[in-house]
């Protein structure tokens, strides 16, 4: 019989490689990697605020949320940026190194709450959030990625084709009446949403190798966008799945094996050339 944990977290695996097969192609073509790393650190701060403010409270569950509000404050203060003018890597370099500064001071306090509260739960602990725990994932923890998960789904597939022309020719855009910089606000904006939807299940550091590898893989091996589609979703769901199974027979953590499967292809792919 299969344990009731192995399927929770295979259908979380289903659900994060439909968002993060979807966004990674996005994610190459509009060069959004530097944006995306920094924007996944801001969900290190924004758990760690979470947890302190949940341990005040007595309410734990508000670490996601937190972490949602934290990214999303992080990539509107980036697009702002951008609209006055900084280059992008430059917003993005103010920006990140603030919320490092930020997340160091929130750590301190982190350590003091701590002291003072005899309980802290592991599944909460700063740890699954830099590596994952996909593993002892709770049914509500599944069901708010479901439904969360699903609304970004939608939104992002009715949207797609209008990414794909921002990414490409965004003076084309411009020139049809479109506002290329609502659609790229939008995007970061569903960017920092996922990440805080997935990263207690994948991990901070697994996070942003997932994101970017799929699509840059698929880019290498096709120029054709539905392929490149295809063969992201293809590759982020068969990677996760797998590092899912092979973590239940090793006990190895599956963030480590998912990551190193796709550093492999992409290595053997640049080696090919």
């Amino acid at each position: 019989m299969i344990p009731e944990y192995l399927i929770r977290a295979l259908l979380a695996s289903v659900m994060i490689s439909v968002l993060l097969g979807l966004l990674s192609p996005l994610i190459n073509m509009k060069g959004l990697a530097f944006l995306t790393h920094a924007t996944f650190h801001s969900l290190l701060f924004g758990a760690v605020l979470g947890m302190i403010l949940g341990l005040i409270l007595g309410n734990l569950g508000m670490v996601m949320w937190a972490a949602l509000i934290i990214t999303i404050a992080v990539v509107l203060a980036i697009a702002e940026l951008e609209k006055r003018g900084f280059a992008p890597d430059a917003a993005v370099g103010i920006v990140a190194s603030f919320v490092a500064g930020l997340t160091v001071l929130a750590f301190g306090v982190l350590y003091k709450v701590m002291a003072e509260k005899p309980y802290f739960p592991f599944s909460e602990s700063i740890v699954s959030y830099l590596t994952g725990e996909v593993f002892l994932i709770t049914l509500d923890d599944l069901l708010a990625l479901v439904i969360g998960g699903t609304l970004i789904f939608f939104l992002m597939l009715l949207l797609y084709r209008d990414f794909l022309y921002v990414s490409f020719d965004p003076d084309g855009v411009e020139s049809y009446g479109g506002n290329v910089r609502a659609y790229l606000m939008l995007l970061y904006v569903m960017v920092g949403a996922i990440g805080a939807l997935i990263v207690k299940t994948v991990g901070l550091i697994t996070l942003q190798v997932i994101a970017v590898l799929p699509g840059a893989i698929a880019m290498m091996v096709s120029s054709n966008i539905r392929k490149i589609l295809g063969v992201s979703l293809f590759l982020t769901l068969g990677v996760e799945l797998l590092s899912i199974l092979m973590a239940y027979r090793t006990d190895i953590p599956p963030s480590g094996i998912a990551t190193i499967m796709l550093g492999l292809i992409y290595g053997a792919l640049l080696f090919r050339r």
